[in-house]
């Protein structure tokens, strides 16, 4: 009996690091795919000299508690506002939804966007738009907030992962207009998880 105890214990212990591995696994994929981006000269707001000298972007490590499981309630008739930006430009989106979740034992409901210009395209037209801000911003973080990309879902729950959160292309440079995310996507707590400043790229 105790041997086979130990084995289902064994099995777990396994188990369990497997999935953790295959978590970390995901990240670092997208980790690695933004500083390829980065690299890119299609793709990146760095200049050529900044691309030639640029090794990675610093990010907190990886925390699966900062991956939170959202009641997504979406609206049938979205709000549409406009964005304030970094050029001054407005841009216009819809609340298309609500989410509402816990991070470390504090509760949260923030809204989730989608973009007028992008929903008109075949491969965005489900992408939605998760900007916001936190107590790290201009501490450890881009002063203006992070931004987080989500797809629609097919049910009334939504993953958000904050471990996946990225900067603007205004964070290095000053020819992109970024959306300023609004006071409403607030989080009143420290986010330490996802890309950290600009300046240690």
């Amino acid at each position: 009996m105790k041997k086979q105890f130990l084995l289902y214990a064994l099995i777990l212990v396994g188990f369990s690091a497997f999935a953790q591995t295959s978590y970390e696994t995901e990240i670092l994929e997208f980790q690695q795919d933004l500083n390829a981006e980065y690299k890119n000269p299609e793709e990146s707001p760095l200049t050529p000299e900044e691309r030639e000298v640029f090794e990675g972007h610093q990010f907190y490590p990886i925390d699966s508690t900062y991956r939170v499981v959202a009641n997504f309630k979406n609206f049938k008739k979205p709000k549409t506002i406009e964005f304030a930006t970094s050029s001054g430009h407005l841009r216009k989106y819809d609340i298309y939804a609500i989410a509402e979740f816990e991070l470390h034992d504090k509760s949260f409901k923030l809204p989730i966007y989608q973009s007028h210009s992008l929903r008109e395209t075949e491969e965005y037209k489900d992408y939605l738009f998760f900007p916001f801000t936190d107590y790290t911003n201009g501490v450890e973080t881009y002063g203006a907030g992070r931004y987080i990309d989500l797809r629609i879902p097919e049910g009334d729950t939504i993953v958000i992962d904050f471990n996946k959160a990225y900067n603007p292309f205004c964070a290095y440079s000053p020819n992109y207009s970024c959306p300023i995310p609004p006071e409403t996507n607030d989080l009143k707590t420290e986010v330490k998880a996802g890309i950290r400043g600009p300046e240690n790229h």
